[in-house]
């Protein structure tokens, strides 16, 4: 068991600045194999992106809470939760993926109100919140996250 000696907004403040940061994406893990990637990857990265699928806003099922819980007891590093999740289920997603040990949560702008409201419940919840933007959707939709998110990513894939 790892213990973290920062979380939430002070893992994410504590990241370096000076230079571009290596995220790990588990998709790409051996889930039969995950202590050992972790382990195999955590010297050269900063920290670790979960997808996270519900099967409706995007193909197929992807990551679940215990998992995430499994894999904060493995890791000091920050732990980045990516909520590709439809709007009637993100708030409640933010916080099951944020009581497993999520550092940030990332929510797309295409939740409208619904994702605006998860950001603040991260934050009630001292996470860190971060916005995405698939590239079909107009750019505009990120505007009313803008002053509460710590970052925008632009989703290059569908």
């Amino acid at each position: 068991m790892t213990t973290k000696s920062l979380s939430g907004p002070a893992a994410i403040a504590a990241l370096p600045r000076n230079r571009l940061l290596g995220e790990f994406s588990l998709w790409s893990a051996d889930l039969a194999n995950m202590e050992r990637d972790l382990k195999r990857t955590e010297p050269h990265v900063d920290l670790h992106h979960i997808d996270v699928a519900d099967a409706r806003f995007t193909p197929g099922f992807l990551f679940f809470p215990d998992l995430v819980a499994r894999i904060a007891g493995l890791t000091a590093k920050p732990i980045h939760v990516h909520l590709m999740v439809e709007a009637e289920i993100v708030e409640e997603q933010t916080r099951q993926f944020i009581e497993a040990g999520a550092d940030l949560i990332s929510v797309h702008a295409e939740n409208g109100e619904a994702g605006l409201r998860a950001v603040r419940l991260a934050h009630e919840l001292g996470a860190e919140a971060g916005v995405v933007l698939r590239l079909e959707t107009p750019v505009a939709a990120v505007t009313p996250f803008l002053p509460e998110v710590a970052f925008v990513t632009l989703l290059g894939t569908s």
